[in-house]
């Protein structure tokens, strides 16, 4: 399905509510998996967890996850301390080709018992669950958090706890924070010093009721909205906590430098656009916020202004190369991009081409983080269904505040 967008309004403090967050979702869920006790209130509606969920309650010994990272690495470690279950974990072409070495190797190095179907170092996998007892484990620190988040969600239901090594630069703090957070949250106790992380062994935790905070990611796109409108455009948002354990709550402070005010009441951030940005180029390190680069880069196009987002490198490997993605997508309607292996610098400019079809490549971000450009140019999103993988709503949500979005 391809959608021409076209906006020639301004939005005055439209209304939404947000489904609740992926990340918190899908860790939760592994969570509820290993201590039924737990309840989920706000859950994500996306794919990904919709995957999680499924897989969680599906008998079948194969596993298809289809796109869902996030869902390989967690069910990867989780199937490892099923004992006695044969689990084959497998997804789409794109996701057999994403690397997983990395927490294959760090689980054998606790005695898990897991296979290569295919290719070394890649999906599918062929997982035998047994008890696990050792519990010291050294990884890699500058590849996906993910893979540290794998580890820390089952060390509560291993024998001896975990006592987790990094070596190098921690990757996406904010998410590995996260998951001891809401490891914390079911009455785990937990340590986080230095490069090295302890989880300690629950058997059982009391029954508990979580409510998940909505995507602080899906809030982006908005972010951008109102940054690329007229001053006075205002949009609310919920729910949504002042002391987020989103990284990409980090949106915030970055939108302050667009004139976009955050405003938070009752579980809700208001947005505001107040004022005009008064730099020529903008400089971002994303190391703890990598998913909202595309929007960043977008709203900075925008706006006419440069960007250099820096800490990027687990971009190149996530539904798309997303670095080369935004290379090619932005140069299509007039940008001078330039990426590296962990970077992105944009060049101020002026000029926005017109009905210029952006290409998606199966990458719900792409579509939504170019969406807001509708605001100053007709556009084209290419495969619009994709949001579904995060933000099954998007769509509907623009049309609700006015925007044209026809299918051709």
């Amino acid at each position: 399905m391809n959608l021409q967008l076209r906006s020639q309004f301004t939005i005055h403090n439209s209304q939404l509510k947000l489904s609740g967050s992926k990340s918190e979702t899908n860790r939760l869920l592994l969570l509820q998996a290993l201590y039924p006790n737990i309840v989920l209130g706000n859950s994500s509606d996306s794919d990904d967890s919709e995957v999680m969920t499924k897989a969680l309650q599906s008998n079948d010994e194969v596993k298809d996850i289809h796109h869902a990272g996030t869902a390989m690495r967690f069910l990867t470690a989780f199937y490892a301390i099923q004992e006695g279950k044969e689990t084959i974990l497998t997804g789409s072409s794109r996701m057999k080709e994403r690397p997983i070495k990395i927490l294959v190797e760090a689980l054998r190095q606790l005695d898990a018992d897991i296979e290569y179907v295919e290719k070394d170092g890649f999906p599918p996998l062929r997982i035998i669950g047994k008890k696990i007892t050792k519990n010291k484990v050294t990884l890699k620190a500058d590849v996906s958090s993910q893979y540290v988040s794998a580890l820390l969600l089952i060390a509560p239901k291993l024998e001896n706890g975990l006592e987790l090594t990094l070596e190098g630069e921690i990757t996406s703090v904010p998410y590995i924070k996260m998951t001891l957070a809401l490891l914390n949250e079911i009455g785990v106790k937990t340590s986080f010093e230095g490069n090295t992380i302890t989880v300690f062994h629950v058997k059982t935790v009391e029954p508990k009721v979580i409510t998940v905070e909505s995507d602080w990611s899906s809030a982006s796109y908005w972010y951008s909205l109102v940054a690329l409108s007229e001053i006075g455009t205002e949009i609310t948002l919920s729910s949504y906590k002042q002391n987020s354990l989103q990284g990409d709550s980090a949106l915030v402070e970055i939108y302050k430098d667009f004139g976009v005010e955050t405003v938070f009441e009752q579980h809700q951030i208001h947005l505001r656009k107040v004022g005009h940005c008064q730099l020529s180029i903008v400089n971002y390190q994303l190391n703890g916020s990598p998913d909202i680069a595309q929007t960043i880069a977008v709203t900075c196009f925008g706006l006419g202004i440069g960007c250099h987002l820096t800490g990027l490198h687990t971009l190149k490997i996530k539904e798309t190369d997303r670095l080369e993605a935004l290379k090619n997508e932005l140069t299509k309607l007039g940008a001078h991009v330039s990426v590296t292996n962990d970077s992105l610098t944009l060049k101020p400019s002026t000029e926005i081409k017109e009905n210029i079809a952006i290409k998606t490549y199966q990458d719900h971000r792409m579509a939504m983080a170019f969406a807001p450009l509708a605001l100053k140019v007709s556009i084209l999103i290419e495969d619009a269904e994709v949001v579904s993988k995060s933000y099954t709503n998007f769509w509907e949500d623009l049309k609700n505040i006015g925007f044209t979005v026809d299918a051709v």
